[in-house]
């Protein structure tokens, strides 16, 4: 099973426009682009009944005391947590890619409908939906892909994981507004294979390059 896209090298830093944040030529934060990148597959085994897609950020701070402050950088050694950044579920084998912007265009305060998507498909709630709570203006239920926008201050440059599971069963046991954890909880005993393509992003301006 392979897994890769146009939009940029395997590992390699992500460009601003798949992003939800981004920085302008003075150095300020604001947001970007946010469309979704190209993803195309192949060799999927056999037994593949349905296909699920989770885009996740493992370099998340675990505590949010010293997030967006800046007169200090946050800790390369704090404890780190996942934050899942797209949750689509229950895409038919007969799909082999997914079109550069095809779910996501834009940034969208309160967030971009859901669950049902293109092909048949479902979106869960990425985790804006849990950031955002608080925030007057965007509070909402995020559904669908919402990019990379870390700390302006973190001290590590963010590493954000696209994986591809190959699933046999039609539709993955998971309803409602299901978020990342019980999509990952739903998927045991149902991968029969998976693929991963990664890339990095870093709003830190003292480790952009």
């Amino acid at each position: 099973m392979k897994l890769w896209s146009d939009s940029w090298t395997n590992g390699d830093r992500i460009a601003a426009k798949y992003a939800a944040g981004r920085l302008d030529d003075k150095g300020s934060v604001g947001f970007s682009d946010n469309v979704n990148p190209h993803l195309a597959w192949s060799e999927l085994p056999p037994g593949t009944k349905s296909l699920a897609l989770i885009c996740h950020d493992f370099d998340v701070p675990s505590k949010g005391d010293d997030v967006n402050k800046a007169d200090r950088e946050i800790p390369s050694d704090l404890p780190r947590v996942d934050f899942f950044h797209w949750l689509l579920l229950d895409l038919p084998p007969t799909v082999t890619q997914i079109a550069e912007g095809e779910y996501s265009r834009g940034f969208t305060p309160r967030g971009k409908p859901g669950p049902a998507a293109a092909h048949g498909a479902r979106q869960g709630l990425n985790d804006y939906t849990g950031w955002f709570a608080g925030d007057a203006e965007r509070a909402g239920n995020y559904f669908g892909y919402d990019g990379p926008f870390p700390p302006f201050n973190d001290s590590l440059v963010h590493h954000y994981v696209f994986t591809l599971y190959a699933l046999g069963v039609a539709r993955l046991p998971v309803e409602g507004e299901f978020n990342g954890a019980q999509v990952r909880a739903a998927l045991a005993g149902h991968v029969i294979d998976a693929a991963t393509y990664s890339g990095t992003y870093t709003l830190n301006k003292r480790l952009v390059r």
